[in-house]
């Protein structure tokens, strides 16, 4: 059994790593070096606890156990799931945080000796608040990602479940949970503890079902700031640095982010928590799509186009993803810079359904990062160039945004595509983005649809370069 401080030593290297790792992660040219950071300082992390039980008679072999049987399940998911899928993957690990703060405070408050807080009844005071606290959060967390994992799975309506004093409720509910938190703190009722536990868990699912689509990549990084503080409130009452830093970092770390979606879609924090953004039935719009006019077009017209052209900027999005194209359309630019066009990629914040998605998809398929560039580097070079090839984007790039004030999503950053000579649309069909509108874009008189599969039209295109 390692002694207190020499764990405390080691705690602090996992906890300095982590600090790494994120700094790693930071920047698509580091992220490897980073996430090899986050590996080193978890087996550090597990190691030192591993090593730290007392009873290695029993307790030894119950962990070893169980240890290998999550590590195996959690391996044999990350090297199945599809790039696509990964934001359902994250909200599903999300939800297992939160339950795991649930369990080792259910844990600390029946069994409070064997955490050295106290006894059943007597709990410290101080430990039993960091309890309610991380047992609160945490059971908010996991209802919260199991509706979030179902909206983007497509088991559930993306679409926001909204109904009359909603809002109210949810304010009563939150209320409700401080109160029941101070009584329990005062009377350590058993009682209280398992009604706090309900009604944070039904408080979740509250929060997340009003939720639509578009807002997605928001309620992914924030349910992971809620895992890290769920974490972290357990770290205190564990009194485990490692645990403290590391939902410290998690949940500070995913408040920031969450803001930098927010500021992508021009909405605020509380404006995503009391959805409704998304809402298909909101449109009026794509009812009458069928009689709009559209300029289809084939692979052949797409690379005659490409061809005649200086300069050409993609815009992918998730059709991309779902079509796994990424390394079909890095095939695609190598073919336009060997006649000598310049192609660059713009990248909205928010595309796909999680923070980074496009990012992460072009890095896998080796595309350089210097030819990368967010909306605010990038927007106004849509004006000079000759093609803009959008490659399954939606929400980002409709110009409803900017001219409908009845939009759902009328505010929000978009990149100004339609601003390019031509514009190559790769859809499958007319169907609106996640965020449930029509594209205006689709109808644009320089905009010419190309209705395939992101990756055989991509192909096709290239055949003909």
């Amino acid at each position: 059994m390692l002694s207190a401080n020499l764990s405390a030593i080691f705690y602090l290297i996992s906890g300095v790593l982590f600090i790494l790792a994120l700094r790693g992660l930071s920047s698509p040219e580091t992220s490897r070096q980073g996430n090899f950071f986050g590996i080193l300082g978890m087996i550090i992390a597990v190691t030192v606890t591993f090593l730290s039980i007392g009873n290695f008679s029993n307790g030894f072999a119950v962990v070893l156990i169980f240890l290998l049987i999550g590590g195996l399940i959690g391996a044999f998911i990350a090297y199945k799931i599809p790039m696509t899928a990964m934001p359902e993957l994250v909200a599903g690990f999300h939800s297992l945080v939160g339950l795991a703060a649930v369990f080792v405070a259910i844990a600390a408050f029946l069994n409070p000796q064997a955490f050295n807080l106290g006894s059943p009844g007597n709990i410290k005071l101080g430990s039993l608040i960091e309890m309610s606290i991380g047992a609160a959060v945490g059971a908010i967390t996991f209802s919260g990602s199991i509706i979030a994992f179902l909206k983007l799975q497509g088991i559930m309506s993306g679409s926001p479940i909204t109904f009359k004093g909603q809002h109210p409720l949810n304010a009563l509910i939150l209320i409700s949970i401080v109160i029941i938190t101070y009584f329990l703190c005062s009377t350590q009722s058993s009682n209280l503890f398992w009604i706090l536990l309900v009604i944070s868990f039904l408080i979740g699912f509250l929060l997340i079902i009003p939720i639509g689509g578009a807002d997605m990549p928001v309620v992914i990084s924030m349910l992971n700031s809620y895992s890290g503080w769920a974490a972290a409130g357990i770290g205190f009452t564990l009194e485990n640095t490692a645990l403290i830093i590391t939902g410290a970092l998690v949940g500070s770390s995913g408040a920031i982010l969450s803001y930098i979606m927010c500021k992508g879609m021009n909405r605020s924090f509380f404006n995503v928590i009391l959805g409704g953004f998304g809402a298909t039935e909101q449109s009026s719009t794509s009812q009458n799509k069928e009689q709009r006019p559209v300029k289809s077009g084939n692979a052949d017209d797409a690379a005659f186009l490409m061809k005649n052209a200086s300069s050409v900027i993609i815009v992918p999005g998730y059709g991309m993803a779902v079509a796994q194209a990424q390394h079909a359309l890095r095939e695609m630019v190598d073919t336009l810079k060997k006649n000598d066009i310049k192609v660059s990629y713009a990248i909205h914040p928010v595309a796909g359904r999680m923070p980074g998605h496009m990012n992460v998809l072009l890095a896998e398929a080796n595309v350089p990062y210097d030819e990368v560039f967010e909306l605010e580097e990038i927007n106004n070079d849509f004006a000079n160039a000759d093609v803009a090839f959008v490659i399954g984007a939606n929400d980002v790039t409709n110009p409803a945004a900017k001219t409908d004030p009845q939009s759902p999503i009328y505010g929000m950053p978009v990149l100004d595509v339609e601003k390019c000579k031509s514009v190559l649309f790769v859809k499958r069909s007319l169907s609106p983005g996640y965020a449930g509108i029509d594209n205006d874009l689709f109808y644009k008189e320089n905009t010419l649809m190309l209705f395939a599969d992101a990756k055989k039209m991509t192909e096709d295109i290239t055949k003909n370069l």
